[in-house]
C-alpha cells in the first residue's frame, strides 16, 4: 500500500491509502506523521491503525498531483526536526558497469580513495544478520526546510557550479520513544547535487550534498523489491532531452540496507524521539556523467513503478552570488 498527503476539496491536509489504483481519504487523520506516531504508540503496524480509522472519499490521485495539490509524502511538524542524509558508493550499475568496475579493482596499488570506499562495500557491506559491516560513505543534506514537494522547482544556490539529478530510494524512518527507529517505508527521491564541485576535489562532497531534494510523492509501506528497476529523465521544451534505467534494491548494491541503516542511526544524534530521518540510499545513474549539462527550466522525472507515482521536479537556478556573505558581530 502506498501513503502520500493531500490537499482536500476545502485546502486542508489529509492523507491517502492507495492499493492498486484506487485511492482514499484515511478518515480522521491529519498527517503521515500522526498516523506513524499513533501507530508506535499504540504498538500497532499502520495497517491496523488505518483499518480502525476507516476510509472516506475516494479521491484521483493522479490529477491530484497534476493539479499541485499532492506534498510531501510525510513532514515534521516543526521542518528542523526532518533530516535528509544518505550514503554514497552503495550501488553495482549495469553489467557493463561492473565488469569495467571489476577491472579497475583488480590493481589495487591504483584504486584512488574513492574507489577503495566501494571495493570495502563489495568486500563487507552486506554481513550476516545481527553483524556489522564496513561503514559506507556518508553525507548530511539539511533539514526539513530543504525538502522540496513533488512538481514544485529544485533551486541551486546562488554559489552552485551545476545543478544535476539522483534517482535514488529513500527510507522513511520515525524516531520513537527511547530512541528506537521504525521504518515507515520506502519512497523515490531526488537527490539534488552540484557534480561539478564535487568532482574539483573529492572532498568537496559535503559541500556538494548541501542542497534541496525532493521525495515522494508516496510511500511505499511494506517491503522493497530486492531487484528495483525505475527510469531517470530530463525532458527540456516538452522533449526528452536524456533518459537512462537505472537499477536499485538490494540486489543491485554492495551494501544492505540493514548495514546501511546500522551506520547511520548508530550515532545518539540520530535517534532524538519525534524525529524524521528521510536517508537516501545512492545511485549508479547520473546524467552527469554522459555530458548533460541541465538548465533552468529543464524538468527532472524519476520512475518507479515499484514505488508508486513518478516525482517530478523542475529545475531553477538562485541569482548568481558574487560577494561574500558577511557576518555581523553582537
Amino acid at each position: 500500500m502506498f501513503l502520500s498527503q493531500i490537499l482536500d476539496g476545502s485546502g486542508k491536509q489529509a492523507v491517502a491509502l492507495r492499493e492498486g489504483s484506487e485511492a482514499a481519504v484515511i478518515r480522521g487523520v491529519a498527517s503521515s506523521y500522526d498516523l506513524a506516531m499513533e501507530a508506535i504508540r499504540t504498538g500497532r503496524n499502520i495497517g491496523a491503525v488505518i483499518a480502525e480509522h476507516g476510509l472516506g472519499e475516494t479521491v484521483d490521485l493522479p490529477a491530484l498531483l497534476a493539479a499541485g495539490r499532492v506534498g510531501l509524502p510525510i513532514m515534521h511538524p516543526d521542518p528542523a526536526h526532518l533530516h535528509m542524509t544518505g550514503t554514497g558508493l552503495t550501488h553495482l550499475g549495469s553489467a557493463a558497469a561492473r565488469d569495467a568496475m571489476h577491472s579497475k579493482l583488480a590493481d589495487n596499488a591504483a584504486l584512488s580513495d574513492s574507489m577503495r570506499m566501494f571495493k570495502m562495500g563489495l568486500e563487507g557491506g552486506r554481513p550476516a544478520k545481527g553483524a556489522i559491516g564496513v561503514q559506507p560513505e556518508w553525507f548530511y543534506k539539511g533539514n526539513g526546510h530543504c525538502a522540496i514537494a513533488p512538481g514544485m522547482p529544485l533551486t541551486a544556490p546562488g554559489f552552485a557550479e551545476d545543478g544535476g539529478e539522483e534517482p535514488e530510494v529513500a527510507g522513511i524512518y520515525l524516531i520513537g520513544p527511547g530512541g528506537q527507529p521504525f521504518r515507515l517505508g520506502w519512497a523515490l527521491a531526488n537527490e539534488f547535487s552540484d557534480h561539478v564541485t564535487e568532482r574539483v576535489n573529492y572532498l568537496f562532497l559535503a559541500h556538494s550534498k548541501l542542497r534541496e531534494a525532493s521525495f515522494g510523492p508516496e510511500i511505499l509501506v511494506g517491503d522493497l523489491p530486492t531487484d528495483l528497476r525505475g527510469t531517470s529523465k530530463i525532458w527540456r521544451d516538452g522533449a526528452v532531452l536524456w533518459e537512462k534505467p537505472f537499477l536499485s534494491g538490494e540486489a543491485n548494491m554492495t551494501h544492505s540496507y540493514a548495514n546501511l541503516e546500522h551506520h547511520h542511526f548508530k550515532y545518539d544524534l540520530f535517534r532524538h524521539p519525534g524525529d524524521i530521518h528521510v536517508h537516501m540510499f545512492g545511485t549508479a545513474t547520473l546524467s552527469f556523467a554522459d555530458g548533460i549539462v541541465p538548465q533552468a527550466g529543464d524538468l527532472f522525472e524519476i520512475a518507479a513503478p515499484a514505488l508508486g507515482l513518478p516525482l517530478t521536479n523542475l529545475l531553477a537556478f538562485a541569482p548568481r552570488q558574487t560577494g561574500a556573505q558577511s557576518v555581523l558581530s553582537l
